[in-house]
């Protein structure tokens, strides 16, 4: 059987609820700054045509365990019955969220700034589950049968996690599944939003993120002190955005991982939706 159906079948299978609001879009959130092996992020997309996951990649904004044996493996092995165990790496499924608060930053901007917007037709070949799948949920939802948002909007979770993690399975093809990319406007007259008129979708902008330095110091705890340190360095005119951290992780001097935290400062609390008085 093909691994994407048997997939489906099997998540089916062990989900329940009513039918997904058709209107609502799955998101993949990513960095459009970054790189994949040795092409730039955006060139490597509009080049291939395809959305491809990290056991191709070897790149995420997240672990990167994406091998055999590995943990996110173990995980799929487990949440689609071992449906992929023996399929090659390019069949695997792409990780998204669902945006079920219409977040006009996608629905995980914990993995980063831009991200594509799927069309509707995505949604019968997208399996979900809640909580994001590192933590072994046990709750799993398709298209015809989602309980999953009631868990979410029940739980009280930090708003870089309150996401319905998506699986979108077959191949994710930007010309046939991308309704748009949604940029920062901190690329706006940039080498990224040039990259992105190159792909077979449109391009769209969110209102943006954007934190200070004053505000930022007022967060010590949420990653530590020193993400607070390094955030300060990095910032320009006393500010950080996306763009302002991706030229910081071109220069090669940063850890990645300590990089990642300070976009968790900025995700979080440079977004207007993501505030601490939501």
């Amino acid at each position: 059987m093909n691994p994407h159906v048997k997939a489906l079948r099997h998540v089916t299978a062990l989900s329940s609820g009513p039918p997904l609001d058709p209107t609502l879009a799955v998101t993949l959130n990513f960095h459009p700054d970054r790189w994949s092996g040795d092409r730039a992020i955006l060139t490597a997309l509009a080049e291939d045509g395809v959305y491809r996951s990290q056991f191709v990649t070897g790149t995420g904004n997240g672990g990167l365990t994406a091998h055999r044996g590995g943990a996110r493996w173990q995980r799929e092995s487990r949440i689609f019955g071992g449906a992929y165990d023996e399929a090659p790496p390019e069949s695997r499924p792409v990780y998204g969220a669902l945006n079920f608060r219409h977040d006009p930053a996608g629905a995980a901007p914990r993995f980063g700034s831009a991200h594509f917007r799927l069309t509707p037709a995505a949604l019968p070949r997208t399996t979900f589950c809640y909580p994001d799948s590192y933590l072994e949920p046990e709750s799993l939802g398709v298209a015809d049968r989602m309980s999953l948002i009631a868990l979410a909007e029940a739980d009280d979770q930090d708003a870089l996690d309150d996401y319905i993690e998506a699986q979108v399975h077959t191949p994710v093809l930007l010309s046939r599944d991308v309704a748009a990319l949604v940029l920062d406007p901190s690329y706006r007259d940039t080498e990224i939003e040039a990259a992105a008129a190159e792909l077979p979708c449109p391009t769209e902008w969110h209102p943006g993120f954007q934190l200070t330095v004053p505000e930022l110091r007022q967060h010590p705890e949420y990653r530590g002190q020193e993400y607070v340190d390094l955030g300060t360095e990095i910032a320009v005119a006393g500010r950080l955005t996306p763009r302002i951290l991706g030229e910081a992780a071109r220069t090669g001097r940063y850890d990645e991982q300590a990089l990642k935290r300070v976009w968790h400062y900025l995700a979080r609390f440079g977004n207007h939706r993501n505030s601490p008085a939501r």
